[in-house]
């Protein structure tokens, strides 16, 4: 086996260990310590970014920008979701696959049933299926699933 030198600010890849806690089989590469990038965004599709935008800008409390089919709420701390306006869009069909749902998102809140009350006034749709006990499954208006969790 080939020995890889360390140096400051470099991690050698093999020695990563993943989620499983066991060694990672990644080559004996270095890896920079940093990140390459920073505040990834969610580009999400709709038919009106506009709405969407102002549902989760409200919803989370972000700043809400709205510009000719584009959207976007950003947080103080630069965290940003995007939405782009689509042609035909077909909303999922969650939890059946035959329109999948590609990415949903999950919003951590302290008391599930205001929360609910909350985002019910906001144009959301709480869906029949609720296969959980800590969280809740709701349509976005654009009928994408979103959930809210207590954990």
């Amino acid at each position: 086996m080939r020995q890889v030198q360390s140096l400051p600010g470099v991690v050698n890849a093999a020695s990563r260990t993943g989620h499983s806690g066991r060694e990672s089989s990644a080559s004996a590469a270095t890896l920079p310590r940093m990140a390459i990038a920073r505040f990834p965004s969610f580009v999400i599709d709709c038919p009106d970014p506009g709405a969407l935008a102002t549902f989760y800008g409200t919803m989370l409390d972000w700043k809400i920008d709205i510009s000719s089919g584009w959207a976007e709420v950003r947080a103080d701390y630069g965290q940003c979701i995007c939405f782009q306006q689509v042609e035909d869009y077909s909303p999922p069909k969650w939890p059946a696959q035959q329109v999948p749902q590609q990415m949903h998102i999950d919003v951590i809140v302290d008391d599930l049933d205001a929360a609910e009350v909350a985002v019910l006034d906001l144009g959301a749709t709480k869906h029949e299926h609720q296969p959980g006990t800590s969280f809740r499954v709701f349509l976005d208006p654009a009928g994408h699933p979103f959930c809210l969790c207590v954990e």
